[in-house]
Parts: structure tokens; C-alpha cells; sequence
């Protein structure tokens, strides 16, 4: 696999900024009460991909998914979803346009599952507009795709940490949004719930929906991915195709790792091999 030089990281974050994006962020100073997390911070999430936010921890990746979510107001600049600062658009509106799965979620004292992936159709819901056999189906169509059908009737309370993500994931994916942020959505999943929930996100993608996800494994984000942002320090190192910006170059800059870039021997997106003491002994 061909790497690209640290020197042309800045092209490929020029050309990225060109592809249309219903939500962007622009200029946006962001963080929490006087500690600033980003300053002028651009971003683009381009129609249709799926986007993998990256980065080391506390470098400034869930903050911006925040903002794009509307849950925190930027003390400069704007985020814009067709053309419309967020923050001035009634929120059903909003959230019929954006989903979110947030990080950490809790539940009513009590709830089962059912009546809380229920919730997701909130947004659908109006003086008129009540509970309708669209919202049912909605549902039933989240749960069976999580996976999560059998747990329809049990408290969310009585779960296991793995199982409620799944539940969460299910209400969100119950509000039928054309765009989907995703705040680590694998945690607290074992390997093969992580695998089976990113190709549900990729089906998703495929079926073209845009989602927006944090993760942490940087493979997860080269193989799932279409469009990956690199942050460090509360900016965006670059952006682009996993195969143009994962390289050795990127993951010593952003991570302070060295490694190896490969090809994955399954599917061809590039694998980073850490390089450890094991490895030069």
C-alpha cells in the first residue's frame, strides 16, 4: 500500500472540504463552560457516507459530535444543516432530520424495552399525528435489526451493559433519521456484537442513510468507514478515504504510535500493525 507523505495530509483535507454536506460545521469555537475545546473548527460531513471520527483521547471528537447534535452551543460559528443554523430550528424538526446515540444514556426507573425504543418515534408525534401503524412498524423493524426482539418485554434495567447498548441503538435507529450520530456505539459490546452492530451501520449506509460515529479502534474506522476525520488537539489533522489518510505517517502524528500500515487480508482497507518492544525484540 501506497503512503501518503506527511507533507500532502493538507491536500487531502482541501479536496474533502469540496463534497457537498447538508450538516457542516462552520468556524466553530466549542466546549465546555470556559474550557474551549476547538477554536474555528471546519467541518464537513459529506451526503451519504459514513464518517469515522478519530483521535486520541480527550483530542475533541465526541465534543464535536455534540455540537453537530445540538446539544452544545457553539460560542462562535455555526452548525448548519441545509443551509439553517441548528440552533434555530424548533427541535422535532431537528430531530427528524438527526438522530443521536449518545454515549452515555439513561433510562426511566422501570422502562422495558419496547416502550423505550418506542420513544424514538417522539419526533413523529404531534397534537394530531399519535401513534400510528407506521410508528409500529418503525419499532419492530429497529428491534428485529438489533437484534433485540426477544428483549421487547423485559425491563432495561434487568439488562446486561452490551444488551442495553443494543437498546439504545434501537431507539435511535426508531426514529428513522436520514442522518445518524453515533457517540462510540461499540462500547461495552464484545467483539462479535461490535462486528454485527458496524455492519448494521454499514447497511444502513448502503440503504443511504449518512451516519457520523466516534470510535476508538482506528481498524473499525479503516474498514467501515468511507470518509474518516483525524483529530488531534481540538483540530482536524485531515480527512478523507481510510485509504488515502490511514497511513504511518497520520498514526505517528496523531496517536504518537509507531506501526505498520497492510493491507487487511479480508477486505483490502488498511491495517494497522502497532509496532511494540515484542515487535523489535
Amino acid at each position: 500500500m501506497t503512503t501518503l507523505p506527511q507533507e500532502d495530509l493538507s491536500l487531502v483535507l482541501d479536496t474533502a472540504s469540496l463534497a457537498p454536506a447538508r450538516l457542516h460545521a462552520d468556524g466553530v469555537t466549542i466546549g465546555y463552560d470556559r474550557h474551549v475545546v476547538s477554536e474555528e473548527l471546519d467541518v464537513r460531513i459529506p451526503d451519504g457516507s459514513f464518517t469515522v471520527i478519530v483521535g486520541p483521547n480527550a483530542c475533541g471528537k465526541s465534543t464535536l459530535l455534540r455540537g453537530l447534535a445540538r446539544l452544545l452551543r457553539p460560542a462562535s460559528g455555526s452548525v448548519v444543516l441545509d443551509g439553517r443554523a441548528i440552533q434555530a430550528m424548533p427541535a422535532k424538526v431537528f430531530a427528524r432530520e438527526v438522530g443521536l446515540l449518545p454515549q452515555t444514556s439513561l433510562a426511566p426507573d422501570g422502562i422495558v424495552v419496547a416502550d423505550l425504543v418506542s420513544r424514538g418515534r417522539y419526533p413523529h408525534q404531534g397534537i394530531i399525528r399519535q401513534w400510528s401503524p407506521q410508528d409500529a412498524r418503525a419499532v419492530a423493524s429497529a428491534l428485529a435489526a438489533t437484534s433485540t426482539t426477544e428483549l421487547s418485554a423485559r425491563p432495561v434495567d434487568e439488562l446486561s451493559g452490551g444488551q442495553r447498548q443494543r437498546v439504545w441503538v434501537a431507539m435511535a435507529l426508531a426514529q428513522e433519521t436520514p442522518i445518524l450520530l453515533l457517540d462510540e456505539p461499540t462500547t461495552f459490546l464484545d467483539i462479535a456484537h461490535q462486528i454485527e452492530l458496524l455492519e448494521l451501520f454499514r447497511r444502513l449506509h448502503r440503504e443511504g442513510r449518512t451516519l457520523v460515529a466516534v470510535l476508538h479502534d482506528l481498524n473499525h474506522a479503516a474498514r467501515y468507514a468511507t470518509h474518516v476525520i483525524a483529530m488531534k488537539d481540538g483540530r482536524v489533522v485531515a480527512e478523507g478515504p481510510p485509504r488515502d489518510i490511514v497511513t504511518v505517517e497520520l498514526v505517528r502524528e496523531v496517536f504518537g504510535l509507531e506501526c505498520m500500515v497492510v493491507p487487511d487480508p479480508a477486505v483490502g482497507s488498511p491495517l494497522v500493525v502497532p509496532l511494540g518492544t515484542a515487535a523489535q525484540d
